[in-house]
Protein backbone atom coordinates (compact mmCIF):
# COMPACT_ATOMS: atom_id res chain seq x y z
CA UNK A 1 0.00 0.00 0.00
CA UNK A 2 1.14 3.44 -0.63
CA UNK A 3 3.20 5.17 2.34
CA UNK A 4 2.77 8.62 3.37
CA UNK A 5 5.72 10.01 4.85
CA UNK A 6 4.02 13.11 7.26
CA UNK A 7 5.77 15.07 9.65
CA UNK A 8 4.47 17.24 12.56
CA UNK A 9 5.19 20.96 12.19
CA UNK A 10 8.41 22.11 13.09
CA UNK A 11 7.37 23.63 16.48
CA UNK A 12 10.89 25.99 16.74
CA UNK A 13 8.87 29.27 15.33
CA UNK A 14 6.27 28.27 17.87
CA UNK A 15 7.71 30.99 20.36
CA UNK A 16 7.82 33.86 17.33
CA UNK A 17 4.47 33.10 16.08
CA UNK A 18 2.67 33.64 19.85
CA UNK A 19 5.06 36.38 20.43
CA UNK A 20 3.89 37.98 17.08
CA UNK A 21 -0.02 37.11 18.17
CA UNK A 22 0.22 38.36 21.39
CA UNK A 23 1.63 41.71 20.11
CA UNK A 24 -1.17 42.88 18.02
CA UNK A 25 -3.18 45.83 18.88
CA UNK A 26 -5.32 43.47 21.65
CA UNK A 27 -5.69 42.08 24.86
CA UNK A 28 -3.85 39.43 24.80
CA UNK A 29 -5.94 36.06 23.86
CA UNK A 30 -8.72 38.34 23.20
CA UNK A 31 -9.65 37.15 19.74
CA UNK A 32 -9.67 33.39 21.12
CA UNK A 33 -10.14 30.59 18.40
CA UNK A 34 -8.83 33.01 15.52
CA UNK A 35 -5.56 33.09 17.13
CA UNK A 36 -5.48 29.42 17.75
CA UNK A 37 -6.25 29.14 14.00
CA UNK A 38 -3.19 31.06 13.06
CA UNK A 39 -0.98 29.53 15.26
CA UNK A 40 -1.36 26.34 13.60
CA UNK A 41 -1.37 27.40 9.95
CA UNK A 42 1.67 29.29 10.71
CA UNK A 43 3.33 26.45 11.78
CA UNK A 44 2.23 24.53 8.72
CA UNK A 45 3.77 26.89 6.64
CA UNK A 46 6.49 27.63 8.39
CA UNK A 47 6.26 31.53 8.60
CA UNK A 48 5.10 34.36 10.07
CA UNK A 49 3.02 35.60 7.13
CA UNK A 50 0.33 32.42 6.39
CA UNK A 51 -1.29 32.77 3.45
CA UNK A 52 -4.58 30.62 2.04
CA UNK A 53 -4.27 29.49 -1.95
CA UNK A 54 -6.97 28.83 -4.51
CA UNK A 55 -8.80 26.34 -1.76
CA UNK A 56 -10.73 23.96 -3.38
CA UNK A 57 -13.70 21.11 -2.51
CA UNK A 58 -13.49 17.54 -3.48
CA UNK A 59 -16.57 15.75 -3.25
CA UNK A 60 -15.69 12.14 -3.56
CA UNK A 61 -19.07 10.24 -4.64
CA UNK A 62 -19.68 6.27 -4.69
CA UNK A 63 -22.37 3.40 -3.69
CA UNK A 64 -22.94 1.30 -1.29
CA UNK A 65 -23.63 -2.63 -1.18
CA UNK A 66 -24.86 -2.28 2.55
CA UNK A 67 -28.09 -0.31 1.23
CA UNK A 68 -29.70 -3.17 0.00
CA UNK A 69 -30.44 -3.94 3.58
CA UNK A 70 -32.56 -1.09 3.96
CA UNK A 71 -30.26 1.28 5.96
CA UNK A 72 -30.89 4.17 4.15
CA UNK A 73 -34.18 6.38 3.75
CA UNK A 74 -32.43 7.60 0.26
CA UNK A 75 -32.41 4.79 -2.66
CA UNK A 76 -29.57 3.93 -4.26
CA UNK A 77 -30.34 6.19 -7.63
CA UNK A 78 -30.01 9.20 -5.46
CA UNK A 79 -26.16 8.82 -5.48
CA UNK A 80 -25.84 9.68 -9.53
CA UNK A 81 -28.83 12.07 -9.47
CA UNK A 82 -26.88 14.47 -7.05
CA UNK A 83 -24.11 14.53 -8.79
CA UNK A 84 -26.21 15.73 -11.81
CA UNK A 85 -27.24 18.56 -9.57
CA UNK A 86 -23.72 19.41 -8.42
CA UNK A 87 -22.58 19.77 -12.55
CA UNK A 88 -25.72 22.01 -12.82
CA UNK A 89 -24.68 24.23 -9.94
CA UNK A 90 -27.50 23.54 -7.91
CA UNK A 91 -26.59 21.83 -4.64
CA UNK A 92 -26.02 23.29 -1.45
CA UNK A 93 -22.06 22.85 -2.07
CA UNK A 94 -22.63 24.97 -4.98
CA UNK A 95 -23.74 28.32 -3.54
CA UNK A 96 -21.61 27.75 -1.09
CA UNK A 97 -18.26 27.17 -3.35
CA UNK A 98 -19.69 30.67 -5.32
CA UNK A 99 -20.05 32.32 -2.08
CA UNK A 100 -16.77 31.58 -1.17
CA UNK A 101 -14.35 31.35 -3.52
CA UNK A 102 -13.72 27.47 -3.76
CA UNK A 103 -13.75 25.71 -6.91
CA UNK A 104 -15.59 22.42 -6.92
CA UNK A 105 -13.67 18.87 -7.59
CA UNK A 106 -16.09 15.88 -8.54
CA UNK A 107 -14.86 12.66 -8.16
CA UNK A 108 -16.26 9.72 -9.30
CA UNK A 109 -14.82 6.74 -6.79
CA UNK A 110 -17.42 4.38 -7.13
CA UNK A 111 -20.77 5.58 -8.67
CA UNK A 112 -23.13 2.73 -9.80
CA UNK A 113 -23.79 4.45 -13.09
CA UNK A 114 -22.49 5.39 -16.14
CA UNK A 115 -21.69 9.27 -15.83
CA UNK A 116 -20.72 11.80 -18.53
CA UNK A 117 -17.12 12.37 -17.72
CA UNK A 118 -16.99 15.10 -20.59
CA UNK A 119 -18.99 17.50 -18.16
CA UNK A 120 -16.34 17.85 -15.65
CA UNK A 121 -16.45 14.60 -13.52
CA UNK A 122 -13.01 13.41 -12.76
CA UNK A 123 -13.28 9.26 -13.15
CA UNK A 124 -11.54 7.60 -10.63
CA UNK A 125 -13.84 5.02 -10.69
CA UNK A 126 -12.67 1.38 -8.82
CA UNK A 127 -15.25 -0.47 -9.39
CA UNK A 128 -19.59 -0.03 -9.21
CA UNK A 129 -20.35 0.24 -5.55
CA UNK A 130 -19.09 -1.88 -2.86
CA UNK A 131 -20.05 -5.16 -1.86
CA UNK A 132 -22.39 -5.91 1.22
CA UNK A 133 -20.53 -6.17 4.12
CA UNK A 134 -23.16 -8.24 5.78
CA UNK A 135 -22.06 -11.06 4.24
CA UNK A 136 -18.64 -10.17 2.49
CA UNK A 137 -15.39 -7.66 3.08
CA UNK A 138 -16.92 -4.59 1.13
CA UNK A 139 -13.49 -4.10 -1.52
CA UNK A 140 -10.14 -6.51 -1.67
CA UNK A 141 -7.02 -5.18 -0.71
CA UNK A 142 -5.96 -3.90 -4.10
CA UNK A 143 -9.27 -1.85 -4.33
CA UNK A 144 -8.46 -0.40 -1.17
CA UNK A 145 -4.77 0.08 -2.16
CA UNK A 146 -6.31 1.80 -5.27
CA UNK A 147 -8.60 3.98 -3.89
CA UNK A 148 -5.81 5.53 -1.57
CA UNK A 149 -3.57 5.99 -4.33
CA UNK A 150 -6.15 8.27 -6.25
CA UNK A 151 -7.61 9.90 -3.35
CA UNK A 152 -4.03 11.16 -3.51
CA UNK A 153 -3.69 11.70 -7.27
CA UNK A 154 -6.58 13.98 -6.88
CA UNK A 155 -5.15 15.90 -3.68
CA UNK A 156 -1.72 16.52 -6.31
CA UNK A 157 -2.96 17.78 -9.23
CA UNK A 158 -4.73 20.19 -6.86
CA UNK A 159 -1.46 21.16 -5.67
CA UNK A 160 0.07 21.56 -8.84
CA UNK A 161 -2.75 23.74 -9.45
CA UNK A 162 -1.43 26.21 -6.82
CA UNK A 163 -3.60 25.13 -3.94
CA UNK A 164 -2.71 24.98 0.04
CA UNK A 165 -6.12 24.61 1.44
CA UNK A 166 -8.90 21.58 0.98
CA UNK A 167 -12.13 20.79 2.18
CA UNK A 168 -13.42 17.53 1.38
CA UNK A 169 -16.87 16.25 0.82
CA UNK A 170 -19.01 12.86 -0.13
CA UNK A 171 -21.70 12.01 -1.99
CA UNK A 172 -22.83 8.41 -1.43
CA UNK A 173 -25.90 6.62 0.30
CA UNK A 174 -25.23 4.16 2.88
CA UNK A 175 -21.94 5.97 3.77
CA UNK A 176 -23.15 6.79 7.60
CA UNK A 177 -23.55 3.08 8.03
CA UNK A 178 -19.70 2.73 7.41
CA UNK A 179 -19.01 5.75 9.05
CA UNK A 180 -20.73 4.41 11.94
CA UNK A 181 -18.69 1.29 12.28
CA UNK A 182 -15.13 2.79 11.49
CA UNK A 183 -16.15 4.56 14.50
CA UNK A 184 -17.20 2.01 16.97
CA UNK A 185 -14.12 -0.05 15.84
CA UNK A 186 -11.69 2.85 16.04
CA UNK A 187 -12.93 4.20 19.56
CA UNK A 188 -14.41 1.73 21.08
CA UNK A 189 -17.70 3.67 21.67
CA UNK A 190 -20.49 1.23 21.72
CA UNK A 191 -22.12 0.87 18.28
CA UNK A 192 -25.71 2.09 19.05
CA UNK A 193 -24.18 5.67 20.07
CA UNK A 194 -22.78 5.46 16.98
CA UNK A 195 -25.56 4.77 14.29
CA UNK A 196 -28.05 7.92 13.26
CA UNK A 197 -30.36 9.11 11.21
CA UNK A 198 -28.38 9.14 8.11
CA UNK A 199 -30.32 11.14 5.44
CA UNK A 200 -33.78 11.33 7.82
CA UNK A 201 -34.45 7.81 9.13
CA UNK A 202 -37.59 7.33 12.15
CA UNK A 203 -36.76 5.97 15.38
CA UNK A 204 -37.62 2.67 13.70
CA UNK A 205 -35.45 3.18 10.91
CA UNK A 206 -32.50 3.91 13.25
CA UNK A 207 -33.26 0.25 14.90
CA UNK A 208 -33.65 -1.15 11.80
CA UNK A 209 -29.86 0.26 10.65
CA UNK A 210 -28.13 -0.40 14.14
CA UNK A 211 -29.27 -4.50 14.20
CA UNK A 212 -27.88 -4.57 10.19
CA UNK A 213 -24.73 -3.18 11.60
CA UNK A 214 -24.36 -5.33 14.11
CA UNK A 215 -24.97 -8.41 12.37
CA UNK A 216 -22.59 -7.08 10.21
CA UNK A 217 -19.93 -7.05 12.94
CA UNK A 218 -20.84 -10.85 14.28
CA UNK A 219 -20.32 -11.71 10.49
CA UNK A 220 -16.83 -10.13 10.56
CA UNK A 221 -13.53 -12.22 10.46
CA UNK A 222 -11.01 -10.56 9.24
CA UNK A 223 -7.78 -9.58 11.26
CA UNK A 224 -8.96 -6.63 13.50
CA UNK A 225 -6.20 -4.79 11.94
CA UNK A 226 -6.73 -1.02 11.14
CA UNK A 227 -6.56 -1.40 7.05
CA UNK A 228 -8.37 -4.44 7.53
CA UNK A 229 -11.70 -2.70 9.38
CA UNK A 230 -11.07 0.43 6.76
CA UNK A 231 -11.02 -2.26 4.12
CA UNK A 232 -13.73 -4.41 5.15
CA UNK A 233 -16.56 -1.83 5.85
CA UNK A 234 -15.62 1.18 4.25
CA UNK A 235 -16.88 2.74 1.28
CA UNK A 236 -14.91 3.57 -1.73
CA UNK A 237 -15.42 7.24 -1.61
CA UNK A 238 -14.61 7.31 1.78
CA UNK A 239 -10.89 5.78 1.32
CA UNK A 240 -10.56 7.54 -1.41
CA UNK A 241 -10.76 11.01 1.08
CA UNK A 242 -8.37 9.02 3.65
CA UNK A 243 -5.85 8.83 0.99
CA UNK A 244 -6.72 12.52 0.02
CA UNK A 245 -6.22 13.94 3.24
CA UNK A 246 -2.57 11.54 3.99
CA UNK A 247 -1.43 13.06 0.70
CA UNK A 248 -2.66 16.80 1.43
CA UNK A 249 -0.87 16.46 4.93
CA UNK A 250 2.37 15.35 3.27
CA UNK A 251 2.14 18.05 1.06
CA UNK A 252 1.70 20.50 4.01
CA UNK A 253 -1.75 21.37 3.01
CA UNK A 254 -4.42 22.54 5.14
CA UNK A 255 -7.09 20.17 5.44
CA UNK A 256 -10.57 21.40 6.35
CA UNK A 257 -12.98 18.43 7.70
CA UNK A 258 -16.87 18.76 7.12
CA UNK A 259 -19.22 16.61 8.99
CA UNK A 260 -20.19 12.83 10.21
CA UNK A 261 -18.73 10.98 7.64
CA UNK A 262 -15.43 12.92 7.28
CA UNK A 263 -14.24 13.08 10.39
CA UNK A 264 -14.30 9.73 10.43
CA UNK A 265 -12.20 9.58 7.26
CA UNK A 266 -9.89 11.84 9.55
CA UNK A 267 -10.07 9.17 12.05
CA UNK A 268 -9.26 6.50 9.36
CA UNK A 269 -6.63 8.28 8.56
CA UNK A 270 -5.10 8.76 11.89
CA UNK A 271 -4.87 5.08 12.43
CA UNK A 272 -2.72 5.07 9.41
CA UNK A 273 -0.37 8.29 10.13
CA UNK A 274 -1.26 9.99 13.48
CA UNK A 275 0.34 12.58 12.52
CA UNK A 276 -2.37 13.79 10.01
CA UNK A 277 -4.29 15.67 12.47
CA UNK A 278 -1.67 18.84 12.78
CA UNK A 279 -2.87 19.88 9.43
CA UNK A 280 -6.76 19.38 10.16
CA UNK A 281 -9.34 22.00 10.96
CA UNK A 282 -12.73 21.06 12.04
CA UNK A 283 -15.03 22.92 10.30
CA UNK A 284 -18.43 22.00 12.26
CA UNK A 285 -20.24 19.81 14.40
CA UNK A 286 -22.84 18.34 12.82
CA UNK A 287 -26.41 17.12 13.49
CA UNK A 288 -25.45 13.26 12.91
CA UNK A 289 -26.02 12.05 16.48
CA UNK A 290 -22.36 10.71 16.46
CA UNK A 291 -20.19 13.49 15.00
CA UNK A 292 -20.32 14.84 18.67
CA UNK A 293 -18.94 11.97 20.14
CA UNK A 294 -16.34 11.39 17.64
CA UNK A 295 -15.10 14.86 18.02
CA UNK A 296 -14.88 14.77 21.52
CA UNK A 297 -12.25 11.59 21.06
CA UNK A 298 -10.51 12.97 18.86
CA UNK A 299 -10.34 15.64 20.90
CA UNK A 300 -10.88 18.48 17.88
CA UNK A 301 -12.78 21.50 18.68
CA UNK A 302 -14.94 22.54 16.05
CA UNK A 303 -15.22 26.16 14.47
CA UNK A 304 -19.18 26.10 14.42
CA UNK A 305 -22.33 24.16 14.86
CA UNK A 306 -25.44 25.05 12.95
CA UNK A 307 -27.22 21.73 12.84
CA UNK A 308 -26.13 21.01 9.54
CA UNK A 309 -26.06 17.33 8.18
CA UNK A 310 -25.89 17.74 4.22
CA UNK A 311 -22.40 16.19 4.05
CA UNK A 312 -20.75 17.28 0.30
CA UNK A 313 -18.07 19.32 2.82
CA UNK A 314 -20.94 22.21 3.53
CA UNK A 315 -20.05 22.70 7.07
CA UNK A 316 -16.31 22.51 6.18
CA UNK A 317 -16.48 25.75 3.61
CA UNK A 318 -19.23 27.74 5.90
CA UNK A 319 -16.17 27.65 8.27
CA UNK A 320 -13.63 29.42 5.69
CA UNK A 321 -14.70 32.67 6.42
CA UNK A 322 -13.34 32.21 10.22
CA UNK A 323 -9.98 30.65 8.90
CA UNK A 324 -9.46 33.53 6.29
CA UNK A 325 -10.18 36.16 9.27
CA UNK A 326 -7.58 34.46 11.23
CA UNK A 327 -5.08 34.32 8.63
CA UNK A 328 -5.90 38.38 7.50
CA UNK A 329 -5.38 38.64 12.05
CA UNK A 330 -1.96 37.91 12.07
CA UNK A 331 -1.10 39.78 8.71
CA UNK A 332 -3.21 42.27 8.87
CA UNK A 333 -3.79 44.06 12.46
CA UNK A 334 -0.84 46.50 13.71
CA UNK A 335 1.30 45.57 16.40
CA UNK A 336 1.72 48.23 19.48
CA UNK A 337 5.46 49.06 18.83
CA UNK A 338 4.67 50.43 15.11
CA UNK A 339 1.08 52.03 16.38
CA UNK A 340 2.19 53.66 19.17
CA UNK A 341 -0.32 52.70 21.49
CA UNK A 342 1.04 51.46 24.86
CA UNK A 343 0.40 47.54 25.90
CA UNK A 344 -3.26 46.97 27.86
CA UNK A 345 -2.77 43.75 29.18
Amino acid sequence: MKTFHIEKPDENLRPSIIDKINNLTKPKGSLGRLEEIALQISLIQQTLTPALHKPQNIIFAADHGIVDEGVSLSPKEVTWQQLSNFLHGGAGVNFLCRQHGFELKIVDAGVDYDLPYEKGIIDMKVRRGTRNYLYEAAMTQEEMELCIERGAEVVRRCHEEGSNVLSFGEMGIGNTSSSSLWMTYFTGIPLEQCVGAGSGLNQQGIRHKYEVLKRSMENYNGDGSATDIIRYFGGLEMVMAVGAMLQAAELKMLILVDGFIMTNCMLAAMQLCPAVKDYAIFGHCGDESGHKLILEYMQAKPLINLGLRLGEGTGAICAYPLVDSAVRMINEMDNFAHASITKYF
